[in-house]
């Protein structure tokens, strides 16, 4: 059994299109007193481990099958700390999801539904191993970037063990996914490229996992889908700024710094030095506020991904006071 992580995000065992119908999820209203009361100890002691930064407690709750992971799980929490920095953890949900009755891996798709019968959730997994196993998503309140957790716990026959981490800001500038989904309504007829990414940001701040759906999140995506002339056809994307012609292969959120930034990745000239690479996505930065001048009011600051000979280099961030 594998869970492979990668900082700050859950690998790509969670991440595909579902296939397998031999599964049941069962969202927290529905769980047990027994359950409720097991999964709620355990996602709490793993998610004030984040936040204390305490690896041990986190090393030693480990499923062993990920053992070799360590490293990457541990660079993970530490990543971590400064988004649930000063907070506190508050559980938001709990699924409990049952895979035994497979009889390999497979694809796995998971319906969370209430006692009526109503979808809540789904949930995707990738190559999932038979077992049992349960996702908790925590908040931390009091936390300057309200840091959220996603905690994905497998059942090793007589304890439940960490089997990945997600974590991530759940604010920009004081400002939620819901203030985000809100403004991206306001902006989609008049700046649709700005309500295109406001919608972007929406969708990152408002679940710390991206291999669960809802009818909300479902909802968003058809109303960012709906925005007419927005950035979703539009690449690659001609920018002219003189006698120069830049050519955008992509344009894509990059909350990397804690900031409602955007990435540009555009086809270089195929400059070398460090200085002339700096002047060239500078001048590609110009460009593309001057064809969408909206954005810079809307996002903090543009990231820069060099595209030669199939190669892509990231150049520089710069805040959008700083771009010409």
């Amino acid at each position: 059994m594998r869970f492979c992580l990668k900082p700050l995000v859950v690998a790509a065992l969670f991440a595909l299109p579902a296939a397998s119908q031999a599964a049941t999820c069962t969202p927290q209203g529905e769980l047990s007193p027994q359950d409720r009361v097991a999964l709620s100890v355990i996602a709490g002691r793993l998610a004030d481990a984040v936040i204390n930064q305490d690896v041990n407690t986190l090393q030693a709750a480990l499923l062993p099958a990920e053992a070799a992971e360590w490293n990457g799980i541990r660079s993970a929490i530490e990543q971590a700390a400064p988004i649930v920095k000063g907070g506190h953890a508050q559980l938001r949900n709990l699924y409990l999801l049952d895979a035994s009755s497979q009889t390999a891996p497979m694809d796995t798709q998971f319906f969370c539904s209430n006692s009526i019968g109503t979808i809540t959730v789904s949930i995707n997994m990738h190559a999932l191993p038979p077992g049992r196993y349960a996702i908790a998503l925590s908040d931390t309140p009091g936390a300057q970037l309200a840091g959220q957790m996603g905690i994905v716990l497998a059942w090793d026959g007589s304890n439940w063990r960490l089997a990945g981490l997600s974590t991530h800001q759940g604010v920009f500038d004081g400002h939620d996914g819901v203030w985000y989904w809100t403004r991206a309504r306001s902006l989609a007829k008049v700046d649709p490229w700005s309500a295109f990414y406001s919608y972007d940001a929406a969708r990152f701040l408002l679940l710390p996992l991206d291999f669960i759906s809802s009818p909300n999140l479902e909802k968003l995506q058809k109303e960012q889908a709906d925005i007419p002339n927005s950035p979703q056809s539009a690449f690659p994307y001609t920018l002219k700024a003189g006698d120069r012609t830049w050519k955008v292969d992509s344009v894509v959120l990059d909350p990397s710094l804690a900031e409602p930034d955007l990435a540009i990745v555009y086809e270089s000239t195929g400059v070398t030095d460090p200085a002339a690479q700096r002047t060239e996505a500078t001048a590609v930065f110009s460009a593309f506020l001057k064809a969408q001048p909206s954005i810079r009011a809307n996002f903090h600051g543009l990231w820069a991904y060099a595209m030669t000979n199939g190669k892509r280099t990231p150049v520089i961030e710069l805040p959008m006071t700083q771009i010409p």
